[in-house]
């Protein structure tokens, strides 16, 4: 195994350096923490072609695995599972001590009120049995497709007409998946704040500029009033990445 990345800190008190372990612990004693991970150019991009992948750097690519390993269960939108090709997480080697205790991965939540999701996708036929995929949608979502994706997943309903992602943390939490990642997209990440269901953002800013009218982390309404968040801490390495991790604010 190699020795695990490490990163300067920055803030709050700056030191020479830490591992990615010990920069991004989940914070200990709470009952449940949401943390969005994304990564994004210096101008706002968080695609580039209509991706994420190719953004990041090495560092930043241990981190993705290292917050994966770190979760509880990671939760995504449909839309971007289907673009980014998603699977079950992967057994990491190098985080594979962090899941002492535990399976050696952990399960994805899938959030989709239509459910217009490929039954046959590797997400789904791939998932291993300690980890089976989640699939959360709402009430009013078609009944057929609903009867199709429970053989191959956890079906949890949350909300009626639209799915209620409050309810549906706190039905992942009564199943003891109470570290949570969610990995976006956008929209998933915008609800999840207008909801209040974010307790932490891992941003990776990548030293680039790409411009266009691409994706960013936010997409939907603007918020009324803004959104503040707090820096808890900040992180880099040489190559000009920097990695922050927000809270946001009572």
């Amino acid at each position: 195994m190699t020795d695990d990345p490490r990163v300067r800190r920055l803030l709050p008190a700056p030191t020479a350096t830490l591992t990615l372990p010990e920069a991004f612990a989940f914070p200990e004693a709470v009952s449940k923490w949401v943390r969005a991970v994304f990564v994004a150019s210096v101008d706002g991009a968080a695609t580039i072609s209509g991706r994420a992948g190719g953004l990041g750097n090495d560092t930043d690519k241990a981190l993705f695995a290292l917050n994966r390993a770190l979760a509880d269960v990671i939760l995504v939108g449909a839309g971007t599972a289907r673009i980014e090709d998603y699977g079950p997480a992967e057994d990491d080697p190098q985080w594979r001590h962090l899941r002492e205790g535990r399976g050696p991965t952990a399960p994805m939540a899938v959030v989709s009120r239509a459910l217009d999701l490929d039954v046959s996708a590797p997400l789904f036929t791939e998932a291993p049995d300690h980890a089976r995929t989640i699939v959360i949608t709402c009430a009013d979502a078609p009944a057929d497709a609903r009867n199709r994706i429970a053989q191959v997943a956890e079906v949890v309903v949350a909300g009626q007409s639209s799915v209620d992602l409050p309810a549906a943390i706190d039905a992942l939490v009564s199943r003891g998946l109470s570290r949570i990642v969610c990995e976006g997209g956008p929209r998933l990440f915008t609800d999840l704040l207008r909801s209040c269901g974010v307790d932490e953002l891992s941003l990776t800013r990548a030293p680039t500029l790409i411009a266009g009218e691409g994706t960013r982390i936010l997409h939907g309404d603007e918020f009324d009033p803004p959104i503040d968040l707090s820096l808890a801490s900040l992180y880099s390495t040489d190559d000009g990445y920097l990695y922050l991790l927000y809270r946001r604010e009572s």
